[in-house]
This record gives C-alpha cells, sequence and structure tokens, in this order.
C-alpha cells in the first residue's frame, strides 16, 4: 500500500491525522498573551492610567477656559471662570461645571484681585478677548501638565510642565 493509502485508512479508523496545526486553545493562549503584552506596553509608553486621566482632565479645563473667552466675546461681557484645587471642582460661563479625578494634584497661579475666596483661583475673561491670564496645573506623580491662559491676548495652552510642589 502506498504512503496517500495508509493516511487515508489509518484516518478511517480513527486515529490521528497527519497533517500539522495548531489547537483552538493554543491559537487563544498566544492571542492573549499578545493582548496583554499590548496593553502593558501601551500603558508603559502612555504614562499609564493616571497619564491618561491627567491629559484628558487638563485638555477638558483649556476647553472650558476657551469656552468661557468665546463667551465673553460673544456676549460682550466679562466671564469669569474659577478653580477651586482642594475640592477640584471648576466652573466655566453659563453655569458650566465640573471635577477634576481625585489622585491628581491641582494648582492654580493667577491675580489675587479676581480671587472669589480663600484656596480659590479665577480667571477673568473681557469682552475683547484679553484676561487676567493665569496658569492651572494639574500633576499625577512626577508628571505635569500646565494649562496657560496668557494675560493680554487670553490665549489657552495647554503644554506638559514640571511639577510645582
Amino acid at each position: 500500500m502506498n504512503d496517500a493509502g495508509r493516511r487515508a485508512t489509518h484516518r478511517a479508523s480513527g486515529g490521528i491525522s497527519a497533517a500539522g496545526g495548531f489547537s483552538l486553545l493554543e491559537v487563544l493562549l498566544v492571542m492573549g498573551l499578545f493582548v496583554l503584552i499590548s496593553v502593558l506596553a501601551a500603558t508603559a509608553i502612555t504614562g499609564g492610567f493616571a497619564g491618561m486621566q491627567l491629559r484628558s482632565d487638563a485638555r477638558e479645563v483649556a476647553a472650558q477656559l476657551r469656552w468661557t473667552r468665546t463667551q465673553a466675546i460673544a456676549t460682550g461681557q466679562p466671564q469669569r471662570f474659577t478653580i477651586d484645587p482642594h475640592a477640584h471642582t471648576w466652573t466655566a460661563a453659563q453655569g458650566r461645571t465640573g471635577e477634576i479625578a481625585k489622585p491628581l494634584g491641582v494648582a492654580f497661579f493667577g491675580a489675587r484681585e479676581v480671587q472669589p475666596r480663600a484656596g480659590e483661583g479665577a480667571i477673568l475673561f473681557f469682552p475683547d478677548g484679553a484676561s487676567t491670564g493665569g496658569r492651572v496645573q494639574l500633576n499625577a506623580k512626577r508628571a505635569a501638565m500646565n494649562v496657560d491662559v496668557a494675560w493680554l491676548t487670553g490665549e489657552v495652552t495647554l503644554e506638559r510642565g514640571e511639577v510645582v510642589r
């Protein structure tokens, strides 16, 4: 009997096929390891979940500062953005409010003259787009994001910074 005939007879009798391949379990195990390694690599590259939260909250604060400036220009009335670093909360134009994640550090640097209460900060935007200026710094571990507002133009910028203690 030739080789092909022996294999056909062997398969027909319930024996194991000579064809190679991987079992479903092996394929799933390799895929699972690939996903785990990908998640760990992504976490290490982006600074982990705290880093993602830091960037997300900093972008939100910057967006709300821009919104407040836009409202000052659109309404022709001064608008105020306030932040409470201890409570991790902010208030923007037209009653918008929000929170900053508790694990993040929050610091405000700006003019005392527009400060609503001790421990809180504020940036006032004028109808011409100018502002009182200031900086909101969010930090997680050794990483920091600065949201800066230029006093002359009211321009809001977002950039990495050094942690200020």
